[in-house]
């Protein structure tokens, strides 16, 4: 099986950490694994195995004849049977299977506000799905709505999963009492929501009891990131609150706090709440996509509504002054993350999905 991973960039987001770990776990499992960048790489390429056939197109335009000549030439040469497009980058795909007609093209999609959308806004993806083989999405709402606006008869829910990287050196830090660190592990970025964090635990004013909060995420340097940044300073969480950008010793990272957060508006298959999971944090989550699914409330995590930064505040507080149920929490989620959404399995899965297509 020959099998090659499309996606737009490496920089640090869920369907680009997701493109990685598949090339990664598949080139242990398969004859052929490869990934593929289309646009830009970013930090993620360092944890590119050494086994993945890795190629940056350096894609200018949406119409780039020499990238698509690149692609083409790298499927043809390496005998490629399968393109897994992730998200955005499934255009190139269909352009180049219209000389390959053979090579099949597999959307796969991590968009978990799409739902909540329309097909017309999505013209371009419609007809791109008439030359689709399958289609995977990260929860199974997506996959209702691939059934019900694209034409692509097998549709998969396939859920997502992490890889630890024992190469990575460890050499991030964090700031604040050991035991008192609150993490955010998410891009600084609509539809994340850090605000409603922001002011959460400032209600909640935890920083007098030397509780920190860090949030680990791209920078983008724009308007929502000075909208955090101004609120800190408003509220004087100059000493409590600390930005780390991206980072590519996440297990390290995590280890060194005590509760994980995500607090976005919307989500498809959150990697973060698994890398929570398996650093044993406890951990409060947004309801949205399949957080619900994945977090149980009052077993294995704590839920809330995003729009609802009250109930938030009242989550930091229970779990802030209680050391068991911290610990319960997180050694549930590990438990259920670990049975049920680890590598082997999942990837089991997908051959199984490779083979059926």
């Amino acid at each position: 099986m020959r099998i090659l991973q499309l996606i737009d960039s490496l920089e640090a987001g869920g369907a680009e950490r997701m493109a990685v770990n598949y090339a990664n776990a598949l080139s242990e499992s398969i004859a052929f694994s490869s990934l593929v960048t289309t646009r830009k790489e970013g930090e993620l390429k360092n944890q590119v195995a050494k086994k993945v056939s890795y190629l940056f197109l350096d894609k200018k335009r949406a119409l780039d004849i020499k990238a698509i000549l690149r692609l083409r030439k790298h499927i043809i040469n390496n005998q490629v049977q399968i393109i897994q497009a992730h998200s955005s980058s499934f255009f190139l795909a269909v352009l180049v299977k219209l000389s390959l007609s053979g090579v099949k093209i597999i959307w796969h999609d991590h968009y978990g506000n799409r739902i909540h959308e329309r097909r017309k806004k999505h013209y371009i993806l419609f007809l791109a799905s008439f030359f689709f083989s399958a289609c995977f999405a990260v929860n199974p709402e997506l996959q209702k709505w691939i059934l019900k606006n694209l034409r692509t008869a097998k549709v998969f829910f396939i859920p997502n999963f992490t890889i630890e990287d024992n190469s990575i050196v460890d050499k991030t830090y964090l700031k604040g009492e050991i035991n008192k660190r609150i993490i955010c592990l998410a891009n600084l970025k609509n539809p994340k929501n850090h605000i409603a964090i922001l002011e959460a635990f400032c209600n909640t004013q935890l920083n007098d009891f030397s509780w920190s909060l860090h949030f680990v995420g791209k920078i983008y340097k724009d308007d929502y990131f000075y909208q955090l940044k101004s609120f800190i300073d408003e509220n004087d969480l100059e000493e409590s609150v600390f930005f780390y950008d991206s980072i590519e010793d996440v297990s390290f990272v995590l280890s060194q706090a005590n509760i994980g957060v995500l607090a976005s508006k919307y989500e498809g298959f959150p990697v973060s709440l698994l890398e929570y999971g398996h650093a044993g944090l406890a951990v409060i989550s947004t309801y949205v996509g399949f957080c619900s699914s994945l977090i149980k409330n009052e077993y294995n995590g704590l839920l809330f509504n995003p729009e609802d930064s009250e109930e938030l505040k009242e989550h930091f507080l229970k779990l802030a002054f209680d050391e068991e149920l911290q610990k319960k929490l997180g050694m549930n989620l590990k438990t259920d993350i670990l049975k049920q959404y680890s590598c082997s399995e999942i990837i089991k899965e997908l051959i199984a999905k490779y083979n059926y297509i």
